[in-house]
């Protein structure tokens, strides 16, 4: 059965017991707290707290998600960044007993799952919160014939779900696993825990189930992971396999780039933009490593639009704008690889000590300019520099893979342990700018995350090379005075009484951090910085562009 046939079956299923079917939603959703929906629950989270709903008591959707959260996993066998979540759902009409039957009905009956294979789990309880362990659920899956030693019992972490953003509706769950993949989550909505993590009853009970279509096609077409279903198998094909961990992460995130771009979001520094832009260079490095052409990625987004085009017409009509993004953004981060790999070779020069570099000071090149382990040793090679201790690279990967990087990216494109240079450089070039342009300058965006410096102003000429020039030399000139750069906190509306400089179109919390240099420079931001300006080294502008009506962009490189 194909994953197209698994969506229709699934919809049809609940259609004919009295569920309305409701389209997607975006995958930007109306909850403010979170980037984007990652659940089929979350446009229908008003309905379970007393919110009429014009559905209905009873809804099933499949709802395209995009979750974060998992960025780093992928690779495994059955994580990934977009999803199609199946879910069926009631705001105060059946609960536990209803709900666990038809699932065991749709997998069991419909489907003809492998029952023997199949364990289910339980909510064990929480005594710190008051919370009872899920004894009713135990028993409906023993009146469905489920023996007792197939049902498990484990605690908040795996069976406790929600909520979506910082507040809302939340409840155990039971959750069916079936051979040693959690296939479908039954989620009882029975408390609201506030931002506090307080938890109070609801007054209407509700059930939210989701049910990856991606998993439950593994599972239906007896595949070892996602990646062999029909939902990839077209884009891997065209994908050398040499690496599989590498052929999965660029399958995944050409996928994700696809499907983010189709709802309008453009690559950038901040929000929503910079996961866009993570995962597109995401799937650049790991091409890079399979030693893929340029642009290699728009024949694999086409791939992605044919396996979708039925379900999601809008991916056909937006297929030029699509492809254009991502092949600019590709072409932009490609042409950055001489650069990056420049400063890879001076921070290989400064870090070594006797000759060498160590797996752990390799990680942090890694980190800041993205080239992987196997070029960094080869750079090193070039100036007579051994790589000891590789593995040490690969545990410093695996310590850091848990760790979500999201929200510093948000606020400062991320950024590894060299990443205050290009921060601190960054004032100084609007300053300069300021002073030889004059200060209708304003600063329209940034990108620091790695190899080098890319800064967005608003001037509405191109700029001269007399006046390139003069900006490159104010910047050094300041780097020779050796400037201490001074670090204040106050509140925003003193930084910006004093003449600090905010973010364009920026927000900001009551308390802020400003950094200065002498009387130079003096911004609002989260940092991190130098000490002295003594310490960026040259500071060299590469290009000067236009990038739309009015603002220009410059790119440099510390060298």
């Amino acid at each position: 059965m194909d994953s197209k046939d698994l969506r229709k079956d699934f919809l049809f299923f609940f259609e004919k017991k009295g569920h309305k079917i409701v389209p997607s939603s975006s995958l930007i959703p109306t909850d403010p707290s979170v980037l984007f929906t990652t659940a089929g629950m979350q446009q229908f989270k008003p309905y379970y707290l007393g919110e009429k709903s014009p559905y209905g008591e009873r809804v099933a959707s499949c709802q395209k998600c995009f979750r974060t959260s998992d960025i780093d996993e992928v690779g495994d066998k059955d994580h990934l960044t977009f999803l199609e979540m199946l879910g069926n759902f009631s705001f105060g009409d059946y609960f536990k007993t209803e709900a666990i039957k038809l699932a065991y009905e749709f997998l069991f009956k419909k489907l003809r799952m492998p029952l023997g294979s199949a364990v289910f789990t339980v909510f064990a309880g929480d005594k710190d919160k008051d919370v009872p362990e899920d004894k009713e659920s135990i028993e409906i899956w023993k009146r469905l014939g489920i023996p007792e030693n197939k049902i498990k019992k484990y605690g908040k972490e795996d069976n406790f779900w929600g909520p979506t953003g910082e507040q809302g509706p939340c409840g155990p769950n039971t959750e069916i696993h079936i051979q040693g993949t959690e296939v479908w989550n039954l989620v009882f909505n029975e408390y609201y825990q506030d931002r506090d993590k307080k938890l109070t009853p609801l007054e209407q009970k509700g059930v939210d189930t989701g049910m990856g279509l991606e998993r439950l096609a593994m599972v239906v077409q007896n595949k070892p992971s996602v990646f062999e279903t029909d939902l990839f198998e077209p884009i891997l094909r065209e994908i050398p396999d040499s690496n599989v961990k590498t052929q999965r992460i660029i399958a995944d995130h050409i996928k994700g780039a696809v499907f983010l771009i189709s709802e309008g979001i453009l690559p950038s520094n901040i929000e929503r933009g910079s996961i866009l832009r993570k995962i597109i260079r995401g799937a650049s490095d790991a091409g890079r490593i399979l030693r893929l052409s340029e642009n290699f990625l728009i024949p694999l987004a086409q791939k992605v639009m044919e396996i979708y085009k039925e379900t999601y017409p809008d991916l056909k009509s937006k297929e030029t704008d699509i492809l254009t993004v991502i092949q600019n953004e590709e072409e932009d981060y490609r042409k950055s690889e001489v650069a990056r790999e420049r400063i890879a070779q001076k921070l290989i020069t400064k870090s070594q000590e006797g000759g060498s570099i160590t797996g752990a000071v390799a990680y942090d090149i890694f980190s800041t300019t993205r080239i992987g382990i196997d070029r960094i040793k080869e750079l090193a090679g070039e100036q007579g520099i051994k790589l000891t201790d590789p593995e040490r690279f690969f545990s410093r990967e695996r310590e850091f893979r848990g760790i979500s990087r999201a929200g510093a990216e948000k606020k400062f494109g991320g950024g590894g342990k060299f990443s205050p240079e290009l921060h601190t450089a960054t004032h100084l070039l609007h300053a300069a700018l300021r002073k030889i342009l004059g200060e209708h300058v304003k600063q329209m965006g940034s990108d620091i995350t790695s190899e080098r410096l890319r800064f967005d102003f608003s001037h509405p000429q191109k700029m001269t090379g007399e006046e390139i020039k003069k900006v490159e030399d104010l910047v050094n000139q300041k780097i020779e005075e050796d400037l201490e750069i001074k670090k204040e906190k106050m509140s925003y509306e003193k930084a910006v009484k004093t003449g600090a400089l905010a973010f364009f179109k920026e927000k900001y919390p009551r308390i802020v951090t400003v950094y200065s240099a002498d009387d130079f420079s003096k911004e609002i931001c989260g940092g991190p910085h130098v000490k002295r300006t003594s310490e960026l080294g040259k500071f060299k502008i590469i290009k000067e562009e236009s990038c739309g009506a009015g603002t220009r962009r410059i790119r440099a490189i510390l060298t």
